[in-house]
């Protein structure tokens, strides 16, 4: 059979066109180019796109090595030109691989000032973007493919990875020493520049004392026996963060509905006895005193979610969506041991399921950078015991809870157990007031800081701040039958005191 000959062959038109239009990364090297270029003649360029680019944002490898050679430059305070750049390409052994100071010449020619560097930089950063989004797409495609790996992990992943475009934070694999040294000095220097508490407060002064706030990427346990109140303070905390501080909060509950919530911080904010709000049974100045003070509660940056049985990978979901569109700065779970690990995954126990769930919690407070609050229910060993002041050992379901977690506190009322005083010298009485135990801290003291509880308003106070509902109604009551009763010109009450 006659061999078919090669030599005379000719592509045929429409075979060239389809090479044409073959499929490119999204780049733009002539900006590229250009910001570089700008960079190294004006440290105003440096200044202005420094925060914007990494040096993964570029296509080409040798414009990467660039890059980072003026990063470390600026993370050095060192002057940033032609002589100084290619100083440390030499130091960093790529100086021959970006073409030299004849690459890096031509690059300066380019441009005559940093005149529009920061809207050349984002286009770079945009390519960059579509370019991990195909990456992305393509690892979820073929992660789709495969049969042995679970939806709803696929699911998360491609979330979680989605996120991270969006933040504009693609996951890098590791940092240097010197980066994280330099980003901690950072964040140290804004810390003592900042007014106040480096973390989210809570509302208690001494609680806000000892933690210096709620910290970004901690998991705090606050954990108690049923009916000592772990709801009631974790409602507090969140008047406290989203009305007096205009903080952006989640709620997920998965024991009350959104409206039994809402209604437990109607009691609060107002004054009113939580049962006359079930029953609907006010006075008329109680109706007047109700849509005057609860006008905070409603402009209030706070989300409630009651979805029940919530897994903790739709936790994970409506967490990142709260954060990105919301700009939620906290988020509080009531309770952990209601959730759910989701999915087709075989978890194994109950304990293994917790641990999974508590696992991702603190993973989630990581991923998102904001404190997560989770209530959790103690065992009943408490019950048992002479003394009923909770232990860790007291968990309920998991000792990874206690491993995972930041901050471990526990709510403890001796007046539940009718027990009158203190253990201390003073023997103190007990009624109204509880201790808010930290048995665990990460990146602090521990210590039993005494708290005040109404029970009639399902409210935790500072003790020194406190005002008996007696005392309160009865301000209430003067100021309803006093002319000055009434709303100012800006909607806010004029109440005498």
């Amino acid at each position: 059979m006659k061999q078919p000959s090669y030599k005379n062959l000719k592509l045929d038109p429409s075979t060239i066109i389809n090479l044409e239009k073959g499929k490119l990364p999204p780049q733009a090297i002539d900006l590229e180019e250009v910001v570089l270029g700008a960079m190294m003649i004006d440290k105003k360029g440096v200044d202005e796109v420094i925060d914007i680019l990494t040096p993964e944002s570029f296509y080409k490898e040798i414009h990467q090595n660039i890059f980072d050679a003026i990063f470390k430059l600026f993370q050095r305070s060192e002057p940033i030109d032609l002589l100084t750049v290619s100083n440390q390409l030499k130091k960093d052994g790529t100086h021959n691989k970006v073409g030299g100071d004849f690459y890096l010449i031509s690059l300066t020619q380019k441009v005559s000032s940093s005149a529009h560097i920061e809207f050349h930089a984002r286009i770079i950063l945009q390519k960059f973007i579509q370019r991990s989004l195909i990456k992305i797409s393509n690892e979820i495609i073929s992660d789709s493919y495969d049969e042995s790996k679970d939806v709803f992990d696929l699911l998360d992943n491609a979330e979680s990875k989605l996120y991270d475009v969006t933040q504009g934070n693609i996951k890098k694999s590791s940092e240097t020493a010197q980066s994280l040294v330099i980003q901690a000095k950072n964040k140290i220097e804004s810390i003592s520049n900042k007014k106040g508490l480096s973390g989210i407060p809570s509302g208690f002064n001494k609680i806000d004392k000892l933690t210096a706030g709620w910290q970004q990427s901690d998991l705090v346990i606050i954990a108690a026996r049923p009916g000592m109140g772990k709801t009631a303070l974790a409602l507090s905390m969140a008047s406290n963060i989203a009305i007096e501080n205009k903080i952006p909060l989640a709620f997920f509950s998965l024991e009350m509905s959104s409206i039994q919530l809402i209604t437990r911080m109607i009691s609060s904010e107002t004054g009113l006895d939580s049962n006359k709000l079930r029953t609907g049974k006010l006075e008329k100045h109680e109706w007047e005193q109700l849509n005057i003070r609860v006008k905070n509660l409603e402009k209030a940056p706070l989300y409630i979610d009651d979805t029940p049985s919530l897994s903790i990978f739709d936790l994970r979901a409506k967490a990142r969506r709260l954060v990105s569109q919301k700009k939620v700065k906290i988020i509080i779970v009531d309770y952990l041991q209601l959730m759910t690990a989701g999915g087709n995954m075989k978890i194994g126990n109950r304990e293994q399921e917790i641990s999974t769930i508590s696992r991702n919690l603190k993973a989630l407070a990581k991923e998102l950078s904001i404190p997560v609050i989770a209530l959790s229910q103690l065992s009943r060993l408490v019950e048992g015991r002479t003394s009923k002041r909770p232990l860790l050992s007291d968990l309920r379901e998991s000792g990874a809870i206690e491993q995972d977690a930041d901050i471990v506190s526990f709510i403890y009322r001796p007046e539940y157990y009718k027990i009158d005083t203190w253990d201390d010298n003073d023997r103190s009485s007990t009624e109204g007031e509880a201790e808010f135990i930290v048995s665990k801290h990460r990146n602090g003291g521990l210590e039993n800081i005494r708290i005040r509880f109404i029970p009639a308003l399902g409210k935790f106070e500072d003790l020194d701040n406190f005002e008996s509902p007696y005392e309160f109604h009865s301000k209430m009551n003067a100021a309803a039958n006093d002319d000055t009763f009434k709303e100012n010109e800006q909607g806010e009450e004029d109440l005498p005191f």
